[in-house]
C-alpha cells in the first residue's frame, strides 16, 4: 500500500506491486538443453500412429520374408538360407535393444513435463494469490464507495429538510411542470399546423 490520501478508497491507495506473470512455457523453452530436446522428439515419434504403423509393417514384413526363405530353403536346399529364422531371435534382440534406449529417454521426456507441470502449479498459484488480493481491494473499495454515497443521500435529503431549500425545490419542480405543460400546448399547436397546411 502507498501512502493514503484522505478521501480516497481501498483502490486508489493500492499498489501493484507484484512480479509480472510469467509464461512458463516460454521459461521451460529457454531452459531446455539439448538432450532435453532430443527426448522430447523421440517421445513425440515414439508415441505416434505413423511410427506404430511403420514398425509394425517393417515387423511383419522382416517375419513374412524370413519364414518364406526357411519355406524356400527347405524346399529347395540349397536356397538362401533364413537370417533370422522362427522364433526370430534377431528381431527380440533389435527390439529389446529399442525397448532399452526408447524406456529411458521417453522417461526423461516424461520428467522434463512433470518439472513443467510443477512450475505451471506454481504459477497458477502464485497468479491465483494475486487475484484474491486484487478482489479483496475491489470489494474494499465498493464497500466504501457504498459508505460515500449513503452519506451523500444523507446530506442531500438533510438538505431537503431544511425549510427554505425544500421551498426552492418546490419551486424549481412547479417552473419544471410549467415548462413541460408549455411544451406539450406548443406540440400541440404545431401539429394543428401541420394538419392544416396538408
Amino acid at each position: 500500500m502507498s501512502n493514503a490520501v484522505p478521501g480516497q478508497g481501498p483502490a486508489a491507495r493500492y499498489r501493484h506491486d507484484h512480479p509480472p506473470i510469467r509464461n512458463v512455457n516460454q521459461i521451460q523453452q529457454q531452459r531446455m538443453t539439448l538432450g532435453q530436446r532430443v527426448a522430447d522428439r523421440v517421445a513425440a515419434t515414439v508415441g505416434s500412429w505413423p511410427f506404430i504403423i511403420v514398425q509394425t509393417t517393417l515387423l511383419f514384413s522382416w517375419i513374412a520374408f524370413n519364414v518364406w526363405l526357411v519355406v524356400m530353403e527347405r524346399r529347395h536346399p540349397g536356397f538362401l538360407r533364413a537370417r533370422d529364422p522362427y522364433p526370430f531371435i534377431l528381431l527380440n534382440l533389435v527390439l529389446s535393444f529399442q525397448a532399452a534406449y526408447t524406456g529411458p529417454v521417453v522417461m526423461m521426456s516424461q520428467n522434463r513435463q512433470a518439472e513443467r507441470d510443477r512450475l505451471m502449479a506454481q504459477s497458477d498459484f502464485e497468479v491465483n494469490q494475486k487475484a484474491e488480493t486484487e478482489i479483496q481491494v475491489v470489494m474494499e473499495h465498493l464497500a466504501h464507495q457504498d459508505q460515500l454515497i449513503l452519506d451523500a443521500t444523507a446530506r442531500i435529503e438533510a438538505l431537503r429538510q431544511d425549510p427554505a431549500v425544500g421551498a426552492v425545490a418546490q419551486k424549481v419542480e412547479e417552473i419544471l411542470r410549467r415548462l413541460e405543460a408549455n411544451d406539450r400546448h406548443t406540440l400541440a399547436v404545431m401539429q394543428k399546423l401541420g394538419a392544416s397546411e396538408a
